[in-house]
């Protein structure tokens, strides 16, 4: 069981379209601006769209994003857990105590304080809302790259991952509305439990039985060829997803192109800070370096795609908080790229210290 898991984990590296994803979040910028003001009425059909609050177009590119990244999981090795505690306990108290606290103070402090003359008042607090949704979701799939490529212990990797997800259905409501309540942001409960219901409950239990019916028809090699199909589109439906966004944000970014840059700068803050947390916690407790290293990439990074979809149903296409989450997927890669390095590049700092 545990080569199996270990495979599964350890996939090839980050591939040339992931690498890149950062320059195609930017020429989505440019080609979802061009196209909101080129077909307004075909975005203004779009956004009619709506059941229930929820807009049927971005809701199933949301789900092409989500369920290939969810069949992922093995929730078997949940039971791996109790080998790697300490490396678990460190990233679910950065996770879940440290992560959307210190994001919701740093956003108060840049967006609502610092920077709060060179934005739209009447976004600030939206802002500040979409980054708390995009801190409150840890990663998913994009973790098991940065694992991958900073020799991360994979049945740690795993199996917290497999943790998080099943949390996420627990805490990511409860979560967030508390944090949009310290904001002084009305939070609409019945959209907020939708939203956890389509886009995490929903997916994660499709998501494992299909799973299982591959598993159990064709073994591995099924499961891999399907994710080999779907994986191209996920990353299809994401760009096109913000094409939309940034579409329907045209107006707002050409009058203020700046907003961007300063929304980043929470976000670059809080990465660092929790990486370093994780990071440093796991070296105060004798963490394998193969554990303290994924560790903190987990408690870094941000489950983006599950972000963007709370922040669409929750305050709309249009909405400063929807913006907010854009940004954090195109900071997401390079980001995440500099703190593999950092982590390799202190493995002797961190052995040697800890012998």
């Amino acid at each position: 069981m545990m080569a199996t898991l270990a495979s599964e984990a350890q996939r090839p590296g980050i591939g040339t379209f992931e690498r890149y994803l950062s320059v195609w979040v930017a020429l989505c910028i440019v080609a979802g601006i061009g196209l909101g003001q080129l077909l307004p009425s075909a975005f203004a059909a779009i956004a009619a769209a709506e059941v229930a609050q929820v807009n049927l177009v971005v809701a199933g590119l949301i789900w092409l994003m989500i369920v290939p990244m969810l069949l992922k999981i093995d929730f078997a090795s949940l039971k791996s857990v109790r080998q790697h505690w300490k490396g678990v306990g460190v990233t679910l108290f950065v996770n879940w105590a440290v992560k959307p606290f210190s994001m919701a103070a740093l956003g108060t402090f840049f967006l609502g304080w610092l920077f709060a003359p060179l934005l739209p008042t009447g976004e600030i607090p939206s802002y500040i809302a979409g980054l708390i949704l995009l801190a409150a979701a840890p990663c998913t799939a994009m973790v098991f790259v940065w694992s991958n490529l900073c020799d991360g212990e994979p049945t740690y990797t795993l199996s917290q991952v497999a943790l998080n997800d099943v949390l996420m259905v627990f805490l990511f409501a409860p979560l967030v509305g508390l944090l949009l309540g310290v904001a002084s942001v009305t939070v609409p409960w019945d959209t907020l439990l939708l939203s956890v219901a389509l886009y995490i409950v929903v997916p994660v239990i499709a998501a494992q039985v299909v799973r299982q019916v591959l598993l159990a028809s064709g073994g591995q090699a099924a499961l891999d060829r399907l994710l080999a199909t779907l994986g191209p589109i996920s990353l299809v439906a994401l760009l096109a997803t913000l094409v939309l966004l940034f579409g329907f944000q045209g107006e707002q970014i050409l009058a203020q192109p700046a907003v961007i840059a300063l929304i980043a700068v929470p976000i670059l803050i809080q990465v660092y800070l929790n990486a370093g947390i994780a990071y440093w916690l796991s070296k105060r407790l004798g963490v394998a370096w193969c554990v303290a290293a994924p560790a903190a990439l987990i408690g870094a990074s941000n489950f983006f795609e599950l972000a963007v979809a709370a922040a669409i149903s929750l305050f709309g296409l249009k909405s400063g908080a929807a913006l907010a989450t854009v940004v954090g997927v195109l900071v997401e890669v390079p980001v995440m790229l500099s703190v593999v390095a950092i982590v390799k590049r202190t493995r002797g700092w961190y052995e040697g210290a800890s012998a």
